[in-house]
């Protein structure tokens, strides 16, 4: 009895596995550490090892892109079917800092395998994750019999992720025409857990302010002037205050304009999910959940804008006591957005707003840093069907549904590009991203290889009838 391509993928990677992860291993020795300038050189090296590997899986494109920081790696394998769906899969090759007295247990640039789990920085975020690509698209190739993939398959793989992607949207502008894809894969988040493989739908937006506060030209005395001249500290915690109302929402009139609200399908589906809200707790080394009413955990940290304080402080600090009135104070601001929210509006809501809380005789300047738009594919969307389909079939069992409450640079592409962004990852909680002894579980990493050697044939068989 002839295989069936899922039994012929099977086998392909159970045949390849051990070169696959000496590939890998020889991949994650290179501590390609963006932050710190020492490791420029290995970024760099890194880069190249990527490039070259590419090139022996049988990409015919892998080229390394400059940037005026760490360098990109983009590959293209086209399609014989020129009328084929173009896919770019993203993904990051830096990593974290990482140090054997940071509190791992072998060292952090020396992969090594204990039981089913492979440990060394970068295992699982992220370039274990970049890695199964390689393997997936070659049984690909083994089970369909083709000699080119059955999309057009292109890859962009940054080497400032780690460092917040300062020169990647200009990256993305700048080759858009070779980026230009119908739809974007981003291997560079997890699953819910390793029972209950899950599909991302989309993440959150950022943006960040710092306002600062000014009174007097200099601290002066609270007993000669105080109660008589406005004190930008008590100005600071008022502005603080005011943020939410009483039910934790947001108090800055034209916030929530165009937020793209839950559907009551996707609530249920969030409900289904086998969320322990006190072991989350636990994690979050807190005790109690907070937050704006009529929403569960879940869906405040992933379907709802929020505004966090991340630091607020003015006058005297140290030990004993200092009568002033400051001469100044200071607030920092972080406001996570949703789909159907436009960063630019919310900066202009956020300046009138802090505008109108201050008093009179304290100046106000307010500072916006970079902003990240939120992405989110719609349940119904074809590729995420595919995507779904071809995780069904690696893992066996029903997939379920994800959001991401962090900001990534996902959103550029999805911006630049126009392409709908879609989400495969296989990594679960514990692997520990940014933390001593991450790991990826060879289980799921092979699952990873398995859902890429499915997806690429489900989205060319189904994308010329989406709607």
């Amino acid at each position: 009895m002839s295989q069936t391509p899922d039994s012929v993928v099977r086998t392909y990677i159970q045949q390849h596995r051990a070169a696959f992860l000496d590939d890998l291993a020889e991949w994650l020795r290179i501590p390609s550490v963006s932050a710190q300038p020492d490791h420029a050189p290995d970024v760099r090296r890194s880069a190249d090892w990527l490039a070259a590997k590419l090139k022996e899986t049988g990409f015919p494109t892998a080229e390394v892109w400059q940037t005026p920081g760490a360098p990109a790696v983009f590959a293209e394998w086209p399609c014989a079917d020129p009328q084929a769906p173009t896919v770019l899969v993203y993904g990051h090759h830096d990593v974290q800092p990482a140090a054997r007295e940071d509190g791992w247990d072998s060292e952090p640039f020396e992969p090594v395998v204990r039981g089913d789990r492979l440990y060394a920085r970068g295992a699982a975020d992220d370039k274990g994750q970049v890695f199964f690509h390689t393997l997936g698209v070659r049984a690909h190739l083994a089970a369909t019999g083709r000699s080119t993939p059955a999309v057009h398959l292109k890859l962009i793989v940054e080497g400032e992720e780690e460092s917040g992607s300062p020169h990647f949207r200009a990256l993305v502008e700048q080759h858009a025409e070779r980026l230009a894809a119908d739809a974007v894969i981003v291997s560079d988040t997890g699953m819910w857990s390793e029972d209950t493989p899950t599909v991302c739908t989309g993440m959150r937006g950022l943006a960040e302010c710092e306002i600062r506060l000014h009174g007097p030209d200099q601290d002066i005395h609270s007993g000669s002037f105080g109660g008589a001249v406005p004190n930008p500290a008590t100005a600071a915690a008022r502005l603080v205050a005011a943020l939410h109302d009483e039910h934790a929402r947001v108090a800055i009139p034209g916030f929530y304009d165009g937020v793209v609200e839950l559907t009551d399908r996707e609530r249920e589906l969030l409900a289904e999910l086998p969320f322990d809200e006190q072991q989350w707790l636990r994690t979050a080394k807190s005790y109690a959940t907070e937050g704006e009413a009529g929403y569960t955990t879940l869906e405040r940290i992933w379907a709802r804008p929020t505004a966090e304080v991340n630091g607020i402080g003015g006058g005297y600090q140290g030990p004993g006591s200092k009568t002033i009135v400051p001469s100044s104070a200071l607030v920092k601001l972080s406001f996570r957005l949703v789909a159907g929210q436009d960063p630019g509006q919310v900066e202009k809501a956020v300046r009138a707003w802090t505008e109108q809380q201050v008093p009179p005789g304290i100046r106000c300047d307010i500072t916006f840093s970079g902003a990240t738009r939120p992405c989110l594919t719609p349940l119904d969307h074809p590729a995420l069907r595919s995507v779904t389909r071809a995780m069904g079939r690696a893992f066996e069992k029903p997939v379920r549904f994800t959001r991401e409450g962090g900001s990534g640079p996902a959103a550029d592409l999805q911006d630049v590009l126009g392409a709908p962004v879609l989400f495969l990852g296989i990594s679960v909680p514990s692997d520990g991203w940014h933390a001593p002894n991450e790991k990826v579980e060879l289980d799921l990493l092979l699952k990873g290889v398995e859902t890429a050697a499915y997806l690429w044939g489900d989205l060319a068989e189904n994308w010329r009838h989406a709607p």
